[in-house]
């Protein structure tokens, strides 16, 4: 199963894009759900998530709608891993657990958590601490891609996210790799220029893919989907409702190919 969304859906640039010039943001979700079978959640990443904002969310989606929860950012760029902050994300994810509903935990690390045995402990106690819950993480790093993490993600049942970013030194190359049960492929696009040198954190994403640049992942996409029983696809390039343009994009060209 292959499933194809965006990173977040609450965008007011997508007004007059995507969604009605005058929709509402609390109708945002809704509308987005009738395309879309699942979002990355990334409020939960700024502030620690509730149980009530995910039973709110999945009122308005349908029942088949599935959400990826991305890690709270004190877990991952902060180093804490306490009873009291553990506790309280693996408590708001209840409601999604109980209802089949969440996709996975998306846990997505700095440029600077890089492969030492410190961090390499970090991602077992992590592991530990998620418990049965469904983990996938993403390293921007590249001293990361080595066999014997790859190793390690696997005895761990951590899904390794592939990603499309800018060819920058030190970042992760377009490879595939399953780890888990959970194939997963994020694209952050290729803005050279501005992956580090802007002003809006937004400005990193503002790259809309051609349809050549898309078509290099349909192989590897079918390749991942074989090896996992589910692949999921999120387009970061959210600027503009270009992570829409290219979500739809993609999935064409992925029917065209029989996957």
């Amino acid at each position: 199963m292959i499933l194809v969304a965006t990173s977040g859906y609450a965008y007011r640039d997508w007004k007059g894009r995507f969604y009605p010039e005058d929709m509402k943001d609390g109708d945002m979700l809704t509308f987005y759900s009738r395309e879309f079978p699942f979002t990355e959640v990334n409020s939960s990443y700024y502030s620690m998530p509730t149980p009530y904002m995910f039973y709110h969310m999945m009122k308005k989606t349908p029942e088949s709608f599935i959400f990826v929860v991305k890690a709270y950012g004190g877990m991952t760029h902060q180093g804490d891993l306490s009873d009291i902050t553990v506790g309280k994300f693996r408590d708001a994810l209840k409601p999604l657990v109980e209802a089949g509903r969440l996709g996975c935990v998306l846990a997505q690390f700095p440029y600077s958590f890089h492969n030492n045995e410190k961090n390499r402990d970090y991602l077992k106690r992590l592991r530990e601490r998620m418990k049965d819950l469904p983990l996938a993480v993403e390293f921007r790093s590249d001293d990361w891609l080595r066999l014997d993490i790859i190793k390690m993600l696997r005895e761990n049942d951590m899904a390794f996210v592939c990603v499309d970013e800018p060819p920058i030194r030190g970042l992760l190359p377009p490879v595939v790799v399953a780890t888990s049960s959970i194939g997963y492929v994020r694209f952050h696009g290729r803005n050279i220029q501005k992956w580090y040198n802007h002003e809006k954190s937004y400005e990193r994403y503002d790259y809309l893919y051609t349809e050549t640049e898309l078509a290099e992942w349909v192989p590897r996409i079918r390749e991942l989907s074989r090896k996992t029983k589910v692949v999921f696809i999120s387009m970061n390039n959210h600027f503009n409702a270009s992570a829409v343009i290219n979500a739809r994009q993609l999935l064409g060209l992925l029917k065209g190919a029989g996957s």
